[in-house]
């Protein structure tokens, strides 16, 4: 690693947000651009840069900065230059001059100490004496705060947030308990915090530390998916986390739960936020869950089987019944598995309460499982974020959440509200969802509860339909045009647990028996290229591989790297720029992977004018880079709908190559012809759950690339990664109280007659 100094004499780029910068650095020996973080930097301050020198292959030599710090100009020829470089608001090259003329090597000092005496100079007022000796005394503190976080190998980047949120009491938090910095900075975490705990000097053994694990092993949970843990799972996770026996842990839980983080129900161990969570989901449901039918039972089911007659719809008894429960009752639940008639009940529950007169709003958890909903039923279906108008101002939330416009505050005027594709909503949305809701809506919530569990936290659908409180209806039976294909037939029998015919003898359901890795690879090659396309009318950019894995040679990083050199090879007259070990490439499948709920997005003509535009893009969300742009250091993915987003090279680590993803990250989805490779993994992994997840994502052709004897396997595996959550449980209390009040009710009604 190679140090620089000098003075910055252009910043040819900023990114406000990040820091993330583009700057002409003059040395002693040469001018050289520098690219880094580098917030707070400004023209004229010299610095000292530690980082390497690399060649670009479009700008050529540049030096990336990994650390600097500022250095207090020493000569009059620095001082000069920095107060004209713009860096003191008020003060230009002229001004400037007076200034340094009027004091020397002594101009720092007398701004420091003697600010009044600058009224001395020519132009300045006493007034804007004050203003500059404030500004420049703003900026020392930054730079000294910089200076003491970088000994503790802080980066600038996390420096910057840590000044930002504390100011100039960052010194005591950082003497005392740097474990904050978890629990108040984006991005921080506790492994962040304990080496810079470590570096301070705190022990192992330190109550703050402990307290910190604690959380820091519930949250773990949570990014699994766990809304607790059990408790010796917790101490177990928690002492192998921070080295220390647990009869030093169990009293820093108990005393989380005087400070109400943690909540603890008989045995499950709970971060306070999800509790509630599940709590108030559990209440708002029961307050949604009333009868709203304001005709007779048996005039109703009329009223659907004419409708149906009218409309030349086929309805069979389970779908009547699930019309006719979605109309009686606040609250329904519809499942089922692919070509059971979801979509044609939906559509029949639409017809119904339009032509009673009633607003409908229709939604789903992501873009494209929107986008099919409007295809298959004719209506507007929007993603739930929009429908519940996210603000992306989190200035104002806890925890970085998203802020919805929509809440119990200011909620939807509708009536009817139908959200399909359930299994994928988390815990998080589904209170936001409920919160906009007002007793006396139907909420009609439609999903397949044998698919994978959501991303996020929860597992909502499964655990409101065990609880047996609300009225729900699964549909059984494969209509007979679904029948027709083998990917729906297949589909029911994985899920049943029956094997499945791989003999090719289906027009839509593929096994090719490939033990070598390389083969698997040139085969996969051949179908997205040549084979497919023509094959399901789609384009090679439609078609989507599906993997259980991350890593490993079939796992998503291997065959993105292999897919994307031979899909969008290098070429001249496309773009490309490196992050780490990822070359994105204008023309590159890429996928967000994580929820941003700031992320501003656009709908542009053809003339390049806005004709819409939003913030938001969720995990999961799939596009295709447009334009990579290093001189703004910047490019632009266009994702479904063509919204655009334009990312900092600095914030690439929210993008994915998506040639190939997991099976886990395409719910919701439906791709034109999905290909698995499956040689074998992971037992907890290659699984029932998994293999029927992938199989459905497919609308006309499913292309299996391995071992039949995997697939087997995964049919007979009913093994699934247990999550821990109690939805169900605190539905079904509530439902308790509600018949012990009803009980009540009536032997005190028979008392006073």
């Amino acid at each position: 690693m190679e140090t620089v100094s000098g003075y910055v004499e252009h910043i040819i780029f900023q990114n406000n947000t990040n820091g993330y910068t583009v700057l002409n650095l003059v040395t002693e020996e040469e001018e050289i651009t520098c690219v880094g973080t580098c917030r707070g930097l400004t023209l004229g301050e010299s610095i000292c840069a530690r980082g390497d020198v690399i060649e670009h292959p479009v700008y050529g030599k540049q030096f990336k900065i990994v650390s600097y710090r500022t250095v207090a100009p020493r000569d009059r020829v620095s001082m000069e230059r920095y107060l004209a470089s713009g860096a003191v608001k008020g003060v230009g090259a002229a001004l400037a001059a007076r200034i340094v003329k009027k004091f020397g090597d002594d101009t720092f000092r007398v701004i420091e100490e003697e600010p009044e005496r600058l009224a001395e100079v020519r132009g300045i007022s006493e007034r804007k004496a004050q203003e500059i000796a404030v500004q420049m005394e703003e900026k020392k503190d930054l730079r000294e705060a910089l200076v003491f976080l970088q000994q503790f190998g802080i980066s600038n980047t996390l420096a910057v947030k840590i000044y930002d949120t504390y100011g100039m009491e960052l010194y005591g938090v950082m003497r005392e308990n740097p474990y904050r910095l978890a629990e108040d900075i984006s991005g921080v975490g506790f492994r962040i915090a304990d080496e810079i705990a470590a570096k301070i000097g705190i022990h192992t053994d330190s109550d703050y530390r402990i307290r910190s694990g604690l959380i820091y092993t519930l949250l773990q949970a949570v990014g699994d998916g766990h809304c607790y843990l059990p408790m010796e799972i917790l101490l177990e996770r928690a002492r192998t986390l921070l080295g220390v026996a647990k009869e030093y842990i169990r009293p820093q839980l108990e005393n989380l739960m005087m400070d109400r983080k943690v909540m603890i129900k008989r045995d499950a161990v709970f971060a306070a936020s999800y509790y509630y969570a599940e709590l108030n989901c559990a209440r708002m449901l029961m307050e949604l869950n009333l009868r709203l039918l304001d005709e007779d039972e048996a005039y109703c089911r009329a009223r659907i089987e004419k409708l149906a007659l009218d409309l030349h719809m086929e309805l069979d008894a389970l779908q009547q019944e699930a019309v006719l429960e979605a109309v009686k009752n606040g609250v329904f639940l519809l499942s089922g598995g692919p070509g059971t008639g979801k979509t044609t009940t939906i559509n029949m529950m639409i017809h119904y309460f339009e032509e009673k007169g009633m607003d409908i709003f229709l939604a789903a958890p992501t873009g494209r499982a929107a986008k099919r909903m409007t295809e298959a039923t004719g209506y507007e279906a929007r993603t739930i974020h929009r429908l519940l108008e996210l603000n992306g101002d989190l200035s104002e939330t806890h925890d970085g959440k998203a802020r919805f416009e929509r809440n119990e505050e200011n909620p939807l005027e509708a009536d009817v509200v139908i959200i399909d594709e359930m299994s994928m909503v988390d815990l998080p949305l589904l209170q936001s969802l409920l919160k906009a809701l007002l007793p006396g809506t139907h909420l009609i919530m439609v999903g397949d509860v044998n698919q994978l569990p959501s991303v996020g936290p929860g597992q909502v659908l499964r655990d409101m339909m065990d609880s047996g409180v609300f009225p729900m209806v699964v549909l059984q039976k494969i209509f007979r045009q679904a029948q027709e294909s083998d990917i729906v037939v297949n589909a029911h029998r994985i899920n049943r647990g029956e094997q499945i015919a791989l003999d090719n003898k289906s027009k839509d359901f593929f096994l090719l028996e490939r033990s070598d890795v390389n083969v698997i690879y040139k085969h996969m090659l051949q179908l997205i290229r040549d084979m497919l396309p023509g094959y399901v009318n789609a384009t090679p950019f439609e078609i989507q591989v599906l993997t259980p894995m991350r890593k490993g040679s079939l796992g998503v990083e291997t065959l993105n790297h292999i897919l994307q050199r031979y899909l969008n090879p290098p070429d001249a007259s496309k773009k490309e720029y490196v992050s780490g070990d990822v070359v994105y490439r204008e023309g590159d499948k890429v996928m967000q992977v994580r929820n941003d709920y700031q992320l501003e997005w656009e709908v542009v003509s053809r003339y390049g004018i806005p004709v819409d535009k939003g913030i938001g893009i969720f995990n999961g969300d799939m596009g295709k880079i447009l334009e990579i742009d290093e001189t703004s250091a910047q490019l632009v993915v266009e994702f479904d709908e063509h919204r655009r987003v334009t990312y900092p090279f600095s914030s690439l680590d929210e993008l994915e190559l998506s040639y190939a993803i997991t099976i886990h990250k395409s719910q919701g989805s439906e791709y034109p012809a999905v290909i698995m490779p499956l040689l074998g993994g992971p037992r907890m992994l290659f699984n029932r759950n998994l293999l029927y997840t992938g199989v459905t994502r497919a609308k006309s052709c499913v292309t299996i690339l391995g071992s039949s004897a995997t697939v087997r396997a995964m049919i007979d595996n009913v093994s699934e990664n247990k999550r821990y959550t109690a939805l169900k449980e605190r539905i079904r209390e509530l439902a308790e109280e509600n018949r012990g009040i009803g009980r009540s009710e009536k032997v005190c009604g028979k008392a006073d007659e």
